[in-house]
């Protein structure tokens, strides 16, 4: 039986997920991404034969590691973002981010989670979004639900397994890198992309995902930990 939610501190807190493909892919599906797509271990940023691994393009970077308050809403909004107000749900949180943002929301499979969420977030403000997301049982359940895949553990009210990660979703929306964590005050414009570039792309990976390793290592952090999952086409087997 999958783990409940908990109440910690008066904030509804959720399981820990690990970052693996196992419970992304498990999570995604619950959610509504088509079966089309799946997501690729990340062994290397650099390393061409291990870049080669993953099917090209890549839609959106799930990585495990600011302007005034964001206060955008409604169609002409470049991406879709969530204020976090659940404890633990980074990664589910970053998840949502991945496929409601960029080329990964044209999979959406009709009628699911996705696509109804996404739909009902568009014209609401940041502080109704997150509420949106924290009263809804259905994305409790999904997140609860791949809680017993991998290392996710749950947190008690010391502390004990929390593993201090933050889960940071990378997007490629309207020609630009959208960097997006519900943790942080709005959505962060990294820059402008060419046609051919997708998030793994060299020059992509510098302005975001390769930027945010640079600045905690800076940081004097010793024992720095990284993981990243990418969304690609489905290898068929």
């Amino acid at each position: 039986m999958a783990p409940k939610a908990e109440i910690i501190n008066g904030i509804k807190t959720f399981t820990v997920l690990e970052n693996n493909p196992e419970v992304f892919n498990t999570l995604s599906a619950k959610l509504g991404l088509s079966p089309s797509y799946e997501w690729h271990d990340v062994y290397s940023l650099t390393e061409p034969s291990l870049l080669s691994l993953i099917p090209r393009p890549v839609l959106a970077l799930l990585d495990a590691s600011i302007p005034a308050i964001y206060q955008g809403k409604g169609p002409d909004e470049p991406v879709l973002w969530f204020k976090q107000t659940i404890g633990e749900a980074c990664g589910s949180i970053g998840l949502i981010h991945c496929l409601l943002n960029g080329p990964a929301s044209t999979h959406l499979l009709p009628d699911s989670f996705l696509s109804m969420i996404k739909a009902e977030a568009v014209d609401l403000d940041m502080e109704a979004r997150a509420k949106l997301l924290y009263d809804s049982k259905d994305f409790e359940h999904a997140h609860q639900s791949v809680a017993e895949i991998g290392d996710s553990k749950m947190p008690s009210l010391d502390a004990e397994g929390h593993t201090g990660q933050h889960f940071v979703a990378f997007v490629k929306e309207g020609g630009r890198l959208w960097e997006l964590e519900g943790g942080r005050r709005g959505p962060l414009d990294r820059g402008l992309l060419e046609d051919h570039e997708d998030v793994l792309s060299p020059r992509t990976i510098e302005l975001g995902i390769g930027r945010v390793i640079e600045l905690e290592r800076a940081s004097g952090g010793g024992d720095l930990r990284f993981s990243c999952i990418a969304l690609a086409k489905k290898v068929e087997e």
